[in-house]
């Protein structure tokens, strides 16, 4: 388990490093990412690699990992959880994410990426359990 949570460390050092080819080198070949930042499906080394060298990579993210589980399956592990971003700006983003892994023989590849940015929770709004005006209850 804890080889796998570091993969997650691993690929935090390749955004870190700024080098889209070393991002890219931790997916395999035929790897689907559903990105952060973009609402379509990246396929493949080439996607992925345009991907982070045009639209993330540029907002210099430094990431942690602030809630992960991981799940070892055999060849496949799953790590998913949420993990926050400190972006260029002084701009923090926090993200769902799911990274499955599959063992390649000597080591752990991404074969699937999903991360998208957690929504804002709604605030309770003060009259959402409210009781109805006196006169809408009795049908007056």
């Amino acid at each position: 388990m804890q080889e796998i949570a570091q993969q997650l460390d691993r690929w935090f050092a390749a955004l870190k490093s700024g080098d889209p080819d070393k991002v890219t080198r931790l997916y395999s070949r035929d790897a689907i990412l559903l990105s952060t930042l973009q609402g379509d499906v990246k396929i493949g080394h080439r996607q992925i690699r345009q991907y982070f060298a045009k639209s993330f990579l540029p907002k210099r993210p430094i990431g942690v990992a602030v809630e992960p589980h991981t799940r070892v399956l055999g060849g496949v592990a799953v790590n998913s959880g949420i993990y926050r971003f400190s972006l260029d700006g002084g701009h923090t983003a926090v993200a769902r994410y799911t990274f499955v892994y599959q063992w390649a023989g000597s080591e752990w590849l991404i074969v699937e990426h999903h991360s998208s940015v957690s929504p804002t929770p709604a605030a309770p709004t003060d009259g959402a359990k409210k009781k109805a005006p006196a006169k809408a209850r009795s049908g007056k």
